[in-house]
C-alpha cells in the first residue's frame, strides 16, 4: 500500500516537474528538445518491449502489446514532427535568386 503511494507521489512530482521545465523552454530550443525527446521515446519502447516479454498472465500480455503500440506511434511521431521542423529551415532554389527560405505555403 505504501509503495504504491509512493510511486503515484513520485507520478505526480514528475509530472508537475516536467510540465514546469517544459513551459519554460525558450522558442529557439524546441527542435533540439524534440530531438532529445525523441531518444528518450526509444527508451520508452525498449522497456515496453522488455515488459511484453516478461508477462506471464493474458492481461500483461495485453498491457504490454499496448504499451509497445502506444511507444512506438509516440517515437514515431516525434521523428516525423521534428522532420517537419527541420524542414522549416531549409533552403530552396538556387544560391542568390532572392528567395533562399522555403515558405510555409506549400
Amino acid at each position: 500500500m505504501i509503495e504504491g503511494l509512493a510511486a503515484l507521489y513520485i507520478f505526480l512530482l514528475a509530472g508537475f516537474t516536467g510540465f514546469e521545465i517544459i513551459s519554460r523552454v525558450p522558442v529557439i530550443l524546441h527542435t533540439p528538445l524534440m530531438s532529445g525527446s525523441n531518444f528518450v521515446h526509444g527508451i520508452v519502447l525498449v522497456g515496453a518491449m522488455i515488459a511484453l516479454g516478461i508477462a506471464e498472465t493474458t492481461s500483461q500480455q495485453v498491457i504490454g502489446f499496448v504499451a509497445v503500440l502506444l511507444a512506438a506511434g509516440n517515437a514515431v511521431g516525434g521523428y516525423v514532427v521534428t522532420e517537419r521542423m527541420l524542414e522549416m529551415f531549409k533552403t530552396t532554389g538556387k544560391p542568390g535568386s532572392g528567395s533562399d527560405k522555403q515558405g510555409a505555403h506549400k
